[in-house]
């Protein structure tokens, strides 16, 4: 019997999942931090925030302590700076500002219109950070700024890595599963440029007993069926060794008879792997899940009763990746059907409806993923710590003009950018088809649009040892002043838990 040991989370508060046979909750409203309810039969560890009203404190280690104290001094750094300047360094700073909105705004031009105006605004995009630099130059600001910035990027950098030592580990519980006895892979030798050959995937996988089967005939293959076949002809584990679509509908196939899946990062960028904590440098050091893994319970989307690993994509990227002409010239249909996308004088109209309840009119970009993504960047489009919450990521772009373009840099507090989390999401349109990017590959699609989550749907083999996934989590101040200002002996670093197993 397997006990895995509950990992700690971040997010606002504490909450316990209900146990297997308890009444369901009812759907929260999108943006509530509760996870999703499990799925029959499954059980969804319990989760706790350090820092949360009623949790243990987590004891301070040298490392952390520095690290934080690093971060204070050099924000501090920053604030004297631009005090000793006084109203020189504060024009000095707002002309950067000012200089990078105009930027973002003749980018948004750039890309919204044709012809000598789209030109003309490269031109700007391209002369306003040279005019700022020039300017800094004259007032003899140059250094000022680059040392602000330099400070600046060195508090944010280790208050992270504090915060993040600070935390109990996040990963996803692991346990210890049989070596499986007759594995299938599909290998596509063609993807990620050939891989499968340049690291001799399948010679790997055949010694360590292995059925591969190789995507090399001169027409399409049907993957799923061919997946489907090895499941019913005993297959105990199905793997993939090729990009994240692939990847997705081999994962729907192993969700349906719960089988363990395992993933090869053989693709061109591998989103799914890299979530995974997988080493996509080394796609052969996956195999060696197949001898020495461990096993994790991972969500599935669902649009449309097709699966996806990574997101769904609609509005002007979908609309862009759907031409016949991307493939081979990818700049150049996004130039000339970004225009007409973005100003809504092509494509269909999209109403997305959040768990029956917030509406997004006519979006210009929305993306649904399987778990939300990270808050590190402007559009939440980074990395996703955890495949487990039961709940799926919206982002919605609603930007319309050059001002909203710019507040932009606003991140999530930006008047054209939404962000949710939701249990399911509805896209309505007054097209009877739209065009859907689903983990990068272009699908029409009937509309309505409806998107689901799985929760704990896929059991997914990876290696015992392997990188782990890198995570920016938002700045806690109150733990970073805490370890900051901590005195008495340092603790000692605790060593690294995946689970707990007997």
């Amino acid at each position: 019997m397997t006990d895995v040991e509950p990992p700690a989370r971040d997010g606002a508060g504490s909450h316990e999942a209900p146990s297997p046979g308890a009444p369901e909750p009812g759907a929260p409203s999108p943006g509530a931090p509760e996870p999703g309810a499990p799925a029959p039969g499954a059980s969804r560890p319990a989760v706790s925030t350090a820092g949360s009203a009623g949790a243990p404190r987590q004891p301070v280690t040298a490392a952390q302590r520095w690290l934080a104290r690093l971060a204070c001094v050099a924000a501090l750094g920053v604030v004297v700076l631009l005090l000793l300047g006084g109203l020189t360094s504060l024009a000095v700073l707002l002309v950067g500002v000012l200089g990078l909105a105009a930027t973002l705004a003749a980018l948004w031009w750039f890309l919204s219109n044709r012809g000598p105006l789209r030109w003309a605004c490269a031109v700007v995009a391209v002369a306003v950070p040279v005019a700022v630099t020039v300017y800094y130059i004259v007032r003899h600001q140059l250094w000022v700024i680059v040392l602000v910035l330099l400070l600046a990027a060195t508090a944010v950098t280790a208050a992270r890595a504090a915060v993040t030592r600070g935390r109990p580990r996040s990963g996803m519980p692991e346990v210890r599963t049989p070596r499986p006895a007759r594995p299938f892979l599909i290998m596509n030798p063609r993807s990620g440029g050939g891989k499968v050959g340049r690291f001799a995937l399948d010679d790997k996988a055949r010694s360590l007993g292995a059925e591969v089967a190789l995507l090399e005939g001169p027409g399409q293959v049907d993957v799923a069926a061919l997946a489907r076949t090895a499941a019913t002809g005993g297959a105990d584990l199905l793997g993939v060794a090729g990009g994240d679509g692939t990847q997705a509908l081999v994962a729907g196939i192993a969700a349906e008879f719960g089988l363990p899946f395992l993933v090869v990062a053989a693709g061109t960028r591998n989103h799914f792997a890299m979530d995974l904590g997988l080493d996509r440098d080394r796609p052969d050091a996956g195999l060696d899940a197949l001898d020495d893994g461990v096993e994790i319970r991972l969500d599935l989307g669902l649009i449309g009763g097709r699966t996806f690993v990574n997101n769904a994509s609609f509005g002007a990227y979908a609309g862009v990746v759907q031409s016949p002409a991307y493939r081979d010239d990818k700049t150049g249909t996004i130039l000339q059907l970004l225009p007409e996308m973005l100003s809504g004088r092509q494509g269909a109209r999209l109403v997305v409806r959040i768990d029956g309840g917030p509406v997004i009119e006519d979006p210009k970009a929305l993306l649904v993923s399987n778990n939300p993504y990270g808050s590190g960047d402007a559009a939440g489009l980074g990395r996703r710590a955890r495949l487990d919450s039961g709940r799926l990521g919206v982002v919605a772009i609603t930007v319309d003009n050059a001002a909203q373009a710019a507040g932009l840099l606003r991140g999530r507090q930006a008047k054209g950018l939404s962000t949710f989390l939701a249990h399911e999401v509805v896209v309505e349109s007054d097209a009877a088809e739209i065009p859907v990017g689903i983990d990068g590959e272009a699908v029409l699609m009937p509309t309505p649009v409806r998107l689901t989550i799985q929760p704990l749907a896929l059991r997914v083999r990876v290696p015992r040892k392997r990188p782990g996934t890198p995570h920016r989590p938002a700045v806690d101040r109150a733990i970073l002043l805490r370890q900051a200002f901590s005195t008495g002996p340092p603790a000692e670093p605790a060593a690294p838990r995946r689970g707990r197993h007997r």
